[in-house]
């Protein structure tokens, strides 16, 4: 990657010139994008990016600077620059005894992307645009993306860490439209994992393409949704969006150590419903938001973060460790070497309950089934969101009846969470992209099904 007698130069140019920290992020990225629709291919687009970010500390500050150009007298130009605008010259004699830990491969990839010819690649995509296409009559236009990248990073700091990684990413994304009489509804899904083209042995392609399409087919016949407080069950999977959202974001140091959440300062305290646990756990096998060490080198875990309703973990990168006083979490994470790692999610969700999913139903008299959700908007201050249901039915004296479309889920994260009064025991996890301060990166959300006992929903006043 980079020559060690370099990379301790780099180090050493920033605290000669400012700061007591000083950070090195390496990174080497192939990434291969692909877009079908009406069954061709309207865009394809592969690359590779190559660059480091340089990074200092003087306590709580923080500079960060980064170059695609990787001349030593660059690196060397750029460090400098970083140490001296942190404004305190350090100590001139400097030794780094880096600790290479051997890394723990958690993520075993079996066929890498660049083994795997584009036509390959081009024809689960079309597998999928049929299955969705030929789903139903009201099926009027799909689009198919493929995704994978094989990213290599190197982390060296002044503490010592050297860490290197390897991530390997594959997705397919379907987007259905329905049409009927002049209404339009979309279905999406998105299936993704830290894996390379095994993934597609994994999955069937033809069933998640069915499902964006049903979706789509069956919200479009749908009557509008009714409108008030009523009790909401939301399914497992993609339905951990609201809390990654609304909670988890609350949760991250970015946040927490700027007092801009309002769950700052409660831990060990009450925050949740009895019944609610949660995790982010980055080191699950092949998990689409794993990695064996963070963007800053740090080995990640799993964080517990609610336990039975009490608040008893942050998620917390190297800054926000000086400015709380806490440990990292192996939290910290970057879209690429041109931002500054922070605090974000991997994978989280909330864990198993004790209830079947058939059980939350039938003890739900009257209220709404968010069976799969859409986009929303979030203040991560205040936990206040606003998210679509893409699909959703009406729960009658414990059944599932009506689809209902154009439903809306409104309110605060932090009161949500202690309204929940049913969890189910049937955990899933669906894969999204999260975006925050260091970019957009990849991230699992999932719950089982659970049970709010009254939450608005938007939709149409009877």
């Amino acid at each position: 990657m980079l020559n060690e007698s370099v990379i301790r130069d780099v180090l050493s140019a920033v605290l000669k010139n400012g700061g007591d920290f000083a950070e090195l992020f390496f990174e080497r990225k192939f990434e291969n994008r692909y877009e079908l629709k009406d069954g061709k291919i309207e865009q394809a687009t592969s690359g590779e990016i190559v660059g480091v970010g340089i990074r200092g500390f003087l306590g709580t500050k923080a500079v960060y600077a980064y170059t695609n150009d990787l001349s030593r007298e660059n690196l060397i130009n750029v460090a400098k620059k970083v140490g001296e605008a942190l404004e305190e010259t350090k100590v001139e004699d400097l030794t780094f005894n880096f600790n290479r830990t051997k890394r723990k491969e958690r993520h075993v990839v079996l066929i890498p992307p660049a083994q795997v010819e584009k036509t390959d690649k081009v024809s689960v995509m079309k597998k999928a645009y049929y299955a969705a296409k030929n789903y139903s009559e009201l099926i009027k236009q799909v689009v198919v993306w493929y995704w994978d990248y094989d990213q290599e990073i190197l982390v060296a700091n002044s503490e010592g860490t050297w860490a290197e990684d390897r991530r390997v990413r594959t997705r397919l994304m379907i987007n259905a439209v329905a049409e009927k009489d002049g209404v339009l509804e979309r279905g999406f899904y998105g299936p993704g994992a830290g894996m390379g083209f095994e993934f597609f042995d994994r999955i069937d392609v033809e069933e998640a393409a069915r499902k964006a399409a049903r979706i789509a087919a069956r919200m479009v016949e749908a009557e509008p949704a009714p409108a008030g407080k009523m009790t909401v069950v939301i399914a497992n999977g993609f339905g951990g969006v609201i809390f990654h959202e609304a909670v988890g974001h609350g949760l991250e140091a970015t946040s927490v150590a700027k007092g801009a959440s309002v769950f700052a300062g409660k831990l060990g305290q009450k925050v949740a419903a009895e019944c609610v646990s949660a995790v982010d756990d980055a080191t699950i096998p092949n998990g689409w938001g794993s990695a064996n060490v963070d963007d800053e080198g740090t080995p990640t875990q799993r964080t517990l973060l609610i336990d039975k309703g009490v608040l008893v973990g942050y998620l917390v990168d190297k800054l926000g460790a000086r400015r709380m006083g806490m440990k990292s979490t192996g939290s910290g994470r970057r879209q690429d070497y041109t931002f500054p790692p922070t605090s974000r999610m991997s994978n989280t969700f909330i864990l198993p309950g004790d209830y079947h999913p058939e059980e939350i139903i039938a003890a739900t008299e009257y209220g709404l089934y968010a069976k799969t959700m859409g986009g929303g908007s979030v203040n991560p201050a205040t936990g206040e969101f606003n998210f679509a249901v893409s699909e959703a039915y009406l729960i009658e004296k414990g059944r599932i009846t009506k689809p209902v479309r154009g439903a809306t889920l409104i309110g605060k994260g932090h009161e949500i969470i202690q309204k929940i009064d049913m969890v189910g025991n049937d955990l899933a996890r669906d894969q999204g992209m999260c975006g925050s301060f260091s970019g957009s990166v990849p991230a699992d959300v999932g719950q089982p099904t659970i049970r709010v006992k009254e939450i608005v929903v938007g939709g149409r006043n009877k």
